[in-house]
């Protein structure tokens, strides 16, 4: 399994491309389908929408001299939209992999309540779209009264001094571990540089943007209040870096984050104009738990409170960070999601509990926000109507920065669980509530072991608990061990 380390790390894209994404002079023509080497590409943590799969008609790509001029209207963009499909993608074993923080839980997604508050363009594209949960999408027809409609943020093309930039409020504070710059459809204008900064602000600015900003610019009283923020000195979290160009294996630009301090926003800079699809900020919260009163109940495992998933061994169509999300989850790709067990006996059985007899199961561990005694356990099949699992298991146990390690590796085993929730005819798209008398652990944990089986869906997972005293054996490291599942354990779709 892997482990983020903490040691200091360079800021450069984990992907690194060619700030222009050429193709070689020799490389006019694309072999037919039939002539390419076979490869199996293993599929993306996130894969993209069906622009990553080159359309059956389209096995040859045309030499640059025998294509037809591009022309006004919408043929462009087709064009770019099947380019972006056709572009082959990276297969070599030298590939760079894509980075450990990106299962940590998005910090400034709109649905964890982060907003833009102030951008300098939006011509094209507002940058409100920066902050979308879903990914990119292209619509080749699609234009507004200002040009191409796009799916991110994308700016006029300057003609006055200086560069563009916006300022993110995020929606649960805490500290950045990563950002994924993703430039997706943005080929022949995405921004070819960019930097990031970041400050804690105590309390909040008011401002805010309402409304379609397509089409506006920054308003003089919007520049004069921004200007007080003096956001232009905030610390330095990725340096001016390149951009790769949007296409399928190269629109995913991360850069690593090593600033240890909280932070409440970010200023995006690009250098000087273009677009972006999205902005993700990878982090785990932190709440002041100091104001939090010893006998109030919270849920301690929510991202808000510094939750956060360390390991699991399937996500195959959604990360199990979902399940500690804002509110109950929109459908079922806000939630975890496992693929089908490829283990299940061809003729099922149950016990006289009724609970399937099965032999494999699946697994998460997530590290709470704080240690605690959890009294109150919500487990939510929200919208998992035909696929919920037919039971679970909840463990708990107090770790050290060590033993956490041992806690998230390829079986998520160690001899500290110890059983909170004995196992749970599960239903589907209903809220299970077990209360304390139903929890078998009536000591502080630090850390749960959510399994289920064989296989299926959990919208939502609360731990409600009163928050005890931490001792320093058990402080969480300043980077979270991070143990994604390798080869054994089919990708995410989220």
């Amino acid at each position: 399994m892997r482990v983020l380390e903490t040691k200091d790390l360079q800021t450069r894209p984990l992907n690194p491309q060619s700030p222009r994404d050429q193709r070689p002079p020799d490389q006019t023509a694309e072999p037919p389908e039939s002539s390419r080497p076979k490869t199996s590409r293993p599929r993306p943590l996130n894969p993209q929408s069906p622009r990553d799969q080159r359309p059956p008609d389209q096995t040859a790509e045309p030499p640059e001299s025998s294509r037809p001029e591009a022309r006004p209207g919408t043929q462009r963009y087709q064009d770019q939209d099947q380019d972006m499909a056709q572009r082959p993608a990276a297969v070599s074993s030298s590939a760079p992999r894509q980075p450990d923080f990106i299962h940590l839980n998005d910090l400034a997604s709109d649905t964890a309540g982060g907003m833009v508050v102030f951008a300098t363009d939006e011509w094209f594209a507002p940058a409100a779209n920066l902050l979308k949960r879903d990914p990119p999408r292209f619509e080749a027809s699609a234009f507004t009264e200002f040009g191409k409609w796009m799916d991110g943020w994308e700016t006029r093309r300057k003609r006055i001094p200086g560069h563009d930039w916006c300022v993110v409020q995020l929606g649960v504070v805490g500290v950045v571990y990563g950002v994924d710059v993703d430039t997706s459809f943005f080929t022949g204008n995405h921004a070819p540089y960019m930097s990031v900064q970041g400050a804690c602000l105590d309390p909040p600015p008011s401002l805010v943007l309402e409304g379609d900003r397509t089409g506006t610019a920054a308003s003089d009283s919007q520049l004069e209040a921004v200007s007080k923020l003096r956001s232009e000195t905030w610390r330095v979290l990725v340096p001016e870096s390149g951009l790769n160009p949007g296409y399928a294996d190269s629109c995913h630009n991360y850069f690593r984050v090593t600033c240890p301090d909280r932070i409440t926003h970010l200023r995006l800079n690009m250098y000087p104009d273009g677009g972006v699809a999205r902005f993700r900020v990878y982090g785990v919260g932190q709440r002041d738990w100091s104001s939090v009163p010893a006998h109030q109940e919270v849920d301690l495992v929510a991202m808000t409170n510094g939750g956060v998933c360390l390991g699991y061994s399937d996500a195959h169509f959604g990360h199990p960070r979902n399940m500690i999300g804002l509110g109950r989850a929109a459908n079922m790709g806000d939630g975890w999601e496992t693929a089908r067990r490829l283990d299940r006996p061809k003729e099922l059985k149950v016990d006289g509990r009724g609970i399937l007899q099965v032999p494999g199961s699946e697994w998460a561990v997530l590290r709470l926000g704080h240690a605690g005694v959890i009294s109150h356990v919500e487990v939510d099949t929200n919208h998992f109507k035909g696929n919920s699992p037919d039971w679970c298991r909840l463990e708990a146990c107090s770790l050290t920065a060590a033993q956490e390690i041992a806690a998230t590796g390829n079986t998520g085993n160690t001899g500290s669980w110890k059983v909170l929730l004995p196992a749970q005819k599960l239903r589907p798209h209903h809220r299970h509530h077990y209360l304390e008398a139903e929890l078998a652990l009536k000591e502080a944990v630090t850390h749960v072991r959510l399994v289920i089986a064989p296989d299926g869906g959990v919208s939502r997972l609360r731990l409600w608990g009163r928050a005890t005293p931490i001792s320093p054996a058990l402080t969480p490291p300043i980077s979270p061990a991070l143990t994604p599942p390798t080869a054994v354990a089919p990708s995410s779709k989220l």
